[in-house]
C-alpha cells in the first residue's frame, strides 16, 4: 500500500523531519474533547482516589468506560444543546457496573487491573468484559448480564475477533439484516486458547495449545498472537503456528530454525472441543440460556461462576484453570503438551495494565527486559509487529504478511510504545455514505499512533507519535500532546491509553465552520469611521477636489444601493448566516473511531483537516494578529506550503472551499507583512510577483485587499448586501485594519511607498482580467472597485512618466493606463473625477471615446486647446485632431458646433470640416455652409469658397470669392497708404530690373510673405480672374477695380480684365508701359489675351480653358500692336532692344513692307538687320517651295493624262442618232464587241 509520489494528500504536507519540532496541531491528528471530567469515583463510595481509565468503548451512542475499580461507567449520549454552537454531544451517565470476577485463595496482595477488556460483539448483541482476569458475558446496549452466571477464569485476553468479518462492509451488510448473527472469539487462557462462538448462546469450538498468550489480531484463519516474549502465526483453522521474531531482540531463547516454519499445536485431549452445534444446543438451558439468566435490573449484584457452559468445562476436566482461579498477575507454569515440534517455553500471562517479568532461566544468564507485545493489521493482508531492545530505546514496527514473510519497509519508534492503534481513513468506515467526510488532508491515508513518551527538562511528556504506514521514504512523524489548555498540572503523568474502538461516531469542526462560513465584512470598522476620513485640507491642492469625494466614501459604500437591494427583507443577514452555517456544518463533518484517555479526560482522535494543519504550521491560530509588525513572517515557508497544493484539483466541495480559504489566509498574512515590511526585510520582486499570484488566484474579494491599503480603501464601493468572505479571512481582516498605527491618521496615496503602487497595479491588473467570469460574487461592485483603484494608482504611477509621450509600448504605466481607459471602466464617473483631479484631460478624452461620447471627447479637447491644464501633454497638433475627429462624427449638429469654433481658431481647417464629403455625418449643402461660416466663423468664408471654386469646380461662387478677394485687397489699400506705397514701389523695383528678368506674376510671388493674407488673397485673385475654367462679371468687377484709385494699383488685374474683354491695346500698353513686362506681353499675344499668371498646362484641345485658339491672323494683329507698344517706349535702349528682339524672334507674323514704315529712318539698319535677313530667308525658302510644287504637278499632269487615255482606249463608241436611239443602242450593243475587235 504505498501511494504514488507527487499526491498532496500522500504527502503530509505539515510535517517536517522528526528532529524538528512541529508547531501544535499541523498534525495529522488532534484531539477533541470526549469526556472532560469523568466520574471514576462515586461520591457514595470510598474507593481510593487512585482510579484511572483502562480501557474504554463505543457504540451507537453508548460509551462504556472501564476503570482500574473494577468498574464501568456505562455513558448514553443525547443530542447537543441547541444554545452550544459547537454541536458538542452530550453525554450522561446511565449506571455503574462493578463486573464479578473470581479471586484466587493464594494471589498476592496488591492492586488489581481492574477492568482490563471491554469486547464489543455487535453482530451477536453481546459484550464480553475481562475484569481482573475473569471473563463475563453481557448484552447491548444496557450491558445486562448474559449466559448466566458463566465465567471464564485465569483469562489473559479475549478478543480475536476476525477483523474481515468486522471489516466496513461486513458492518454495512450486519447492519441491512436485523436478524441477531453470532461472533467467533478467541479467550487465552493459561495453557491454551479457546475459540468460542457466541451468539444467542455460546459454545467453544475448539481449543489451541498455546500457552501465556497475551494478545491477538485475527484475519481469516490467521490469528497473530503473542506471549510474553515472542510473535507467532496460528491458523485457527489447521492448528498450525508458525514463529516469528521476538518481541526484545535481545532475548535468545527461541532457535532461529523455529522461525518461519509451520508446527503443528494440535491438543492432546479434543474431547468434547470438536462437537456439533447440536451437542452444544442440547446443554441445560439454565447454564446458557440468556433468557432465563438475564438479570432483571442493573442495579442488583449479579454474580456469573464456572465456565462458559457446564457441558464444555466437564469435557475439559484435565485443565485446572476450570477449577482453581488463578489471579491473572501470578506466574504460572505452562503445562507442555503433545506436540510434533514443542513450542518454546512461554512466558507468564499478564493483563493490559501490568504484566509481570519471565521466570528466571535455569542458567544464570540476565533476562531480555520485558516488553509489551503489539500486534495491529493495518490490511487484510498483513500484519505489524513492533520489537525493540528496551523501553527506552528506539523500537521497530515489521509488517509481516500471512505467510508470516517480513512486507515492505518497517516503521521506526523513537521509543518503545506504550500502545499502538492504526487508523486506515475512510477504509475503516462500512460505506462511502459513512465514510469521512474530506477534511482537504490525507483522509485515504494510513497511519499508525503509538503512545509513547519524550524526555523534556522539565521530565517525561507523554504522547502520541503518529506516522505513516503506507509511505515510502521514510515517514515523516508527528508528536501530539493532549490539550492542557494552559495549565501545566493538566499535562499527563501517566502513558496516553488510546484505542480504536468499535462503532464510530460524527462531529462537526467548528472551527471549519468559523473559518469558511462566509460572514459580511465591513472595510470601515466602526471604532476608526470618525478618524478614517480624509481632510482635502490636509492634503496637497493637486489632489483636494478627488480627496474631497473620499472623505465621504463611507457613506457612499453605505447608500451606493442597487435595485434588488431596496428590497432585502428584514432580517435577511441573519438568515444568510445562518444557512451559510447549515451548509459548511454538512461538510465539516468528520467521522473518528480513536479514542485517547489520559487521567479522567477522554478525547476522540480525529483526523486534522488541512486547512487547519496548514493554519498551525503557519501560527495563524486563532486571536493572533494577522501579522505581527515585530516580526519576519518566514514567507519562504508560507509560499511552500502553497505551492504544495497549487496544482492540486479539489476532489469535493469541501477540498474547493479549504485550498481557496488556506490561499486567502495565506496572501492575507503576506500581504499585511508586505505592507509592514521596511529595509531588509522588504520584499523582493519574485516575493511580489508571488504575492500577487497568490492573491488573485485564492478569489478573495479584492475589495477585502484594498481595505487594508491605505489610499485605496476609500475607493471601495459596496451596496447594502456587503462584502461576504469566510469567517476566518475576516477576522484576520478586522484586526489588522483595528491597529493602530493603521487607522490613527488618513493616509493619502502619494505617501504609499513605491513597491506598494506597483504591487496593487499587478493585483488589480490580474483582478481586471476576470472580467466576465461568472464565478466572480458581487460582480457589478467588485470591478467598479477595481478598476477606480487601478485607474488611482496608474494616475500616481505615470506621474513620473516624460510629458507629452503617447508611446503604446507594451509594459509601461502610461500604456497600461491608456489600455485601462480604451477598453472601458465600470467606475465611470469615478474615473472621471479622478482623471479631472490629476489634470490628465486626454487621458479623460480617451476614457470618452470608449463610451462614445463624441461630444464630450470634443470638449475636453476644446479645454486642452484653449490652454487648459494638462498635465499628461499628450495632445499633439490639437486643431488637427479634431478636424480628423469630426470626420468620424456622425452628429451633424456636433460637427458644425466644434467646426465652426474651430474655424475661428484655425480659419483653413475649419473650412475644411464644412467641405468634408466623405465624413459620418450628412454633409453640408454649399449655402448653407456659406452661410453659418458668414455667420459664425466669417475667417473660413474665403478657404470654403476657395475650396467650392478650386477644388469642386462651382462655377457659381466664382464671383463672390473674387468680390471677398476685392475686399480683402481694397479694405487694406484703403486703409493703408504704406501697404499703397509698397504696391507702388513694388511696381517701379520690377520696372528697374535688367533684362531678362521673370514676368511680374513670377516677381509679385516671390515678394509676397507667406503670412500676407492680403498678398495671398491678390495671388488668389489673379489666379481666379486670368482662368478660363469659370466665367465671371468682368464688368462687375472693373468697377470694382476701377473705384479702387482708379486702377492704378491693380494694374495686373486691369490687364487680365482688358484682355478677357478682348480690349488687347490697352492690354498691351498696361504690360509695356505700366509695368514692363515685356516678355508677358509677348505671351499675350501668343495666346490672345490670356491671365499674365500661368493658369497651368494647355487642354489637349491646344486652347486655355473654354477660350477657343488664335487664328495667325489674330495673333499677327496683335503682334503689330504691340510692336507699336514697343517704339512707343520712352527709354530708347528698351526700346530699340525689345524692338529689334521682338522682330528677330516673331518676325513672321510682321508684314515687311509695314515694319520698314514704321521704323524710325534714324535708326541703324542693324537694328533690324535681323529680321530683314529672316525675311529674305523665308522668301527664298518660299519660292523654293514654289517652284518644287511645280515641277510636282507637272509630272501629276503627265500620270493623269496618260491614264486618261489609256482608259479612253479601252472604251467601245457609241453613236446616237434622232429617232433611232433605241434601236440603233440595241445594235449597237448586239454587235459593238465584234466591231470593236474588228477595228
Amino acid at each position: 500500500m504505498h501511494p504514488p509520489a507527487g499526491d498532496i494528500h500522500n504527502q503530509g504536507v505539515m510535517s517536517s523531519p522528526s528532529n524538528q519540532p512541529l508547531p501544535a496541531g499541523s498534525g495529522p491528528f488532534t484531539l477533541r474533547d470526549l469526556l472532560e471530567d469523568v466520574p471514576l469515583v462515586a461520591d457514595d463510595t470510598d474507593a481510593d482516589g487512585d482510579v484511572k481509565i483502562t480501557c474504554v468503548e463505543y457504540l451507537d451512542r453508548n460509551l462504556y468506560v472501564g476503570t482500574s475499580a473494577a468498574e464501568i461507567l456505562h455513558f448514553v449520549q443525547i443530542p447537543p444543546d441547541p444554545t452550544d454552537r459547537r454541536g458538542r454531544a452530550q453525554f450522561i451517565l446511565a449506571f455503574r457496573l462493578r463486573p464479578k470476577f473470581s479471586e484466587s485463595p493464594g494471589a498476592p496482595p496488591g492492586p488489581r487491573p481492574g477492568v482490563q477488556q471491554i469486547l464489543l460483539l455487535p453482530t451477536a448483541g453481546k459484550a464480553c468484559v475481562l475484569c481482573n482476569g475473569t471473563a463475563t458475558f453481557y448484552s447491548l446496549p444496557e450491558l445486562g448480564p448474559v449466559f448466566g452466571t458463566t465465567q471464564v477464569r485465569s483469562c489473559n485476553w479475549v478478543g480475536g475477533v476476525d477483523l474481515n468479518l468486522n471489516s466496513p462492509d461486513a458492518e454495512e451488510n450486519n447492519r441491512n439484516d436485523r436478524k441477531p448473527s453470532h461472533a467467533t472469539i478467541m479467550l487465552s487462557l493459561s495453557r491454551r486458547i479457546r475459540i468460542a462462538r457466541i451468539g444467542e448462546e455460546a459454545s467453544v469450538i475448539k481449543n489451541i495449545d498455546f500457552a501465556g498468550s497475551t494478545i491477538s489480531v485475527r484475519r481469516g484463519n490467521i490469528a497473530c498472537v503473542a506471549d510474553s516474549r515472542a510473535y507467532a502465526l496460528l491458523d485457527v483453522e489447521h492448528r498450525l503456528k508458525i514463529p516469528l521474531v521476538t518481541i526484545s531482540s535481545l532475548d535468545d531463547s527461541q532457535s532461529p530454525g523455529e522461525v518461519g516454519h509451520a508446527q503443528d499445536i494440535a491438543a492432546s485431549n479434543d474431547g468434547g472441543l470438536l462437537r456439533s452445534s447440536s451437542s452444544a444446543q442440547s446443554r441445560p438451558q439454565s447454564m446458557i440460556d440468556p433468557v432465563h439468566s438475564r438479570a432483571p435490573s442493573h442495579a442488583r449484584s449479579t454474580s456469573l461462576g464456572a465456565f462458559i457452559a457446564g457441558g464444555i468445562m466437564r469435557s475439559d476436566e484435565s485443565d485446572p484453570v476450570s477449577r482453581e482461579p488463578t489471579p491473572p498477575s501470578k506466574t504460572t507454569s505452562p503445562r507442555r503438551s503433545i506436540e510434533v515440534n514443542p513450542p518454546a517455553p512461554q512466558g507468564p500471562s499478564s493483563t493490559s495494565s501490568t504484566l509481570t517479568p519471565p521466570p528466571r532461566a535455569l542458567t544464570p544468564r540476565p533476562a531480555p527486559p520485558f516488553l509489551k507485545p503489539h500486534i495491529v493489521s493495518p490490511t487484510p493482508e498483513e500484519f505489524l509487529l513492533v520489537t525493540g531492545t528496551s523501553a527506552t530505546d528506539p523500537a521497530i514496527g515489521m509488517f509481516i504478511n500471512l505467510d508470516g514473510e517480513p512486507k515492505g519497509p518497517t516503521l521506526g519508534f523513537e521509543r518503545y510504545p506504550h500502545e499502538i492503534v492504526v487508523d486506515g481513513g475512510n477504509a475503516d468506515f462500512p460505506s462511502p455514505s459513512m465514510s469521512t467526510m474530506s477534511l482537504g488532508g490525507a483522509e485515504d491515508a494510513g497511519y499508525v499512533l503509538a503512545s509513547t513518551e519524550r524526555d523534556s527538562p522539565d521530565g517525561p511528556r507523554y504522547g502520541l507519535e503518529i506516522q505513516r504506514f503506507d509511505s515510502e521514504g521514510g515517514p515523516l512523524k508527528h508528536w501530539l500532546e493532549p490539550p492542557s489548555n494552559g495549565e501545566p498540572q493538566a499535562q499527563p503523568n501517566s502513558p496516553l491509553g488510546i484505542r480504536s474502538l468499535m462503532g464510530h461516531d460524527e462531529s462537526v469542526l467548528q472551527e471549519l465552520v468559523d473559518r469558511l462560513c462566509q460572514r459580511k465584512f465591513d472595510p470601515f470598522p466602526t471604532e476608526d469611521s470618525d478618524r478614517g476620513h480624509f481632510s482635502p485640507r490636509s492634503i496637497d491642492s493637486r489632489t483636494a477636489t478627488s480627496l474631497e469625494r473620499l472623505s465621504n466614501e463611507r457613506e457612499l459604500f453605505e447608500r451606493d444601493l442597487e435595485v434588488e437591494d431596496e428590497d432585502l427583507p428584514q432580517g435577511w443577514e441573519a438568515t444568510r448566516n445562518r444557512e451559510g452555517e447549515e451548509f459548511v456544518k454538512r461538510l465539516a463533518k468528520v467521522k473518528s473511531r480513536l479514542v485517547v484517555w489520559s487521567g479522567n479526560r477522554i478525547w476522540w482522535a480525529i483526523r486534522n483537516p488541512l486547512l487547519l494543519q496548514v493554519e498551525a504550521k503557519l501560527g495563524l491560530t486563532p486571536g493572533e494578529d494577522a501579522a505581527p509588525t515585530d516580526e519576519r513572517v518566514e514567507r519562504s515557508g508560507i509560499l511552500e506550503v502553497l505551492n504544495s497544493f497549487k496544482e492540486s484539483e479539489a476532489r469535493t466541495e469541501l477540498e474547493f472551499l479549504t485550498y481557496s480559504y488556506l490561499r486567502q489566509r495565506a496572501g492575507l498574512l503576506l500581504l499585511t507583512n508586505f505592507l509592514n515590511a521596511h529595509g531588509e526585510d522588504a520584499f523582493s520582486a519574485p516575493e511580489i510577483e508571488a504575492l500577487t499570484e497568490t492573491l488573485v488566484d485564492s478569489s478573495l474579494d479584492p475589495r477585502v485587499v484594498l481595505s487594508l491599503i491605505p489610499g485605496l480603501r476609500n475607493e471601495i464601493i459596496g451596496s447594502r448586501k456587503g462584502i461576504w468572505i469566510p469567517g476566518g479571512v475576516k477576522e484576520a481582516a478586522t484586526r489588522y485594519l483595528r491597529d493602530e498605527k493603521l487607522t490613527g491618521s488618513p493616509i493619502p496615496i502619494c505617501a504609499l511607498q513605491p513597491q506598494v503602487l506597483q504591487f496593487a497595479r499587478r493585483f488589480l491588473l490580474g483582478w481586471r482580467r476576470k472580467k466576465g467570469f461568472g464565478s466572480v460574487a458581487d460582480e457589478h461592485d467588485v470591478f467598479r472597485t477595481v478598476d477606480a483603484s487601478l485607474l488611482l494608482v496608474l494616475l500616481e504611477l505615470d506621474q513620473h512618466s516624460p510629458k507629452g509621450v503617447t508611446t503604446r509600448k507594451s509594459g509601461t504605466t502610461r500604456a497600461e493606463l491608456y489600455d485601462v481607459v480604451d477598453k472601458g471602466v465600470d467606475c465611470f464617473d469615478r474615473a472621471v473625477d479622478l482623471l479631472e483631479s490629476y489634470h490628465r484631460l486626454f487621458v479623460l478624452s480617451r476614457l470618452y471615446q470608449s463610451r462614445k461620447m463624441a461630444g464630450e471627447v470634443l470638449d475636453t479637447w476644446r479645454r486642452i486647446i484653449e490652454g487648459e491644464r494638462d498635465d499628461g501633454g499628450e495632445l499633439r497638433d490639437g486643431e488637427l485632431r479634431v478636424r480628423e475627429y469630426l470626420s468620424k462624427v456622425g452628429n451633424q449638429n456636433l460637427v458644425r458646433k466644434y467646426g465652426v469654433w474651430l474655424a475661428n481658431r484655425n480659419p483653413r481647417l475649419g473650412a475644411e470640416v464644412f467641405a468634408e464629403d466623405k465624413g459620418r455625418a450628412p454633409r453640408f449643402e454649399p449655402a448653407h455652409a456659406v452661410a453659418i461660416l458668414r455667420e459664425e466663423a466669417p475667417a473660413a468664408v474665403k478657404y470654403y469658397l476657395e475650396h467650392l471654386v478650386f477644388a469642386r469646380g462651382h462655377g457659381e461662387y466664382v464671383d463672390d470669392l473674387i468680390a471677398h478677394y476685392l475686399d480683402v485687397a481694397a479694405a487694406d489699400l484703403e486703409a493703408s497708404r504704406e501697404r499703397r506705397d509698397m504696391l507702388g514701389a513694388l511696381y517701379e523695383a520690377y520696372r528697374a530690373l535688367q533684362p531678362p528678368k521673370p514676368t511680374f506674376g513670377a516677381f509679385l510671388a516671390d515678394n509676397s510673405a507667406e503670412d500676407d493674407e492680403v498678398a495671398r488673397a491678390r495671388l488668389r485673385l489673379l489666379q481666379l480672374l486670368g482662368g478660363e475654367e469659370h466665367d465671371y462679371d468682368a464688368a462687375k468687377v472693373r468697377r470694382r477695380i476701377d473705384a479702387l484709385l482708379g486702377g492704378e494699383l491693380l494694374v495686373p488685374e486691369r490687364i487680365i480684365l482688358d484682355g478677357r474683354e478682348a480690349r488687347h491695346e490697352d492690354a498691351l500698353r498696361l504690360l509695356v508701359h505700366k509695368l514692363g513686362d515685356y516678355d508677358t506681353a509677348v505671351r499675350y499675344c501668343l495666346r490672345g489675351g490670356s491671365s499674365i499668371y500661368d493658369p497651368g498646362p494647355r487642354s489637349p484641345g491646344g486652347s486655355f480653358g473654354n477660350r477657343r485658339a488664335l487664328s495667325v491672323e489674330e495673333q499677327k494683329g496683335l503682334f503689330r500692336a504691340l510692336l507699336g507698344e514697343f517704339l512707343a517706349i520712352d527709354d530708347l535702349s528698351d526700346r530699340v532692344e525689345q524692338t529689334a528682339g521682338l522682330l528677330e524672334r516673331f518676325g513672321g507674323w510682321f508684314d515687311v513692307l509695314h515694319v520698314v514704315e514704321v521704323i524710325p529712318d534714324e535708326w541703324s539698319v542693324r537694328v533690324v538687320a535681323g529680321f530683314l535677313e529672316g525675311a529674305m530667308k523665308r522668301l527664298a525658302r518660299e519660292r523654293g517651295e514654289v517652284r518644287i510644287v511645280r515641277g510636282l504637278s507637272a509630272g501629276e499632269n503627265l500620270r493623269v493624262e496618260g491614264e486618261f487615255v489609256e482608259k479612253v482606249g479601252g472604251m467601245a463608241p457609241i453613236i446616237e442618232g434622232e429617232g433611232e436611239t433605241e434601236g440603233t443602242a440595241r445594235q449597237g450593243g448586239e454587235g459593238g464587241e465584234g466591231e470593236a475587235t474588228g477595228a
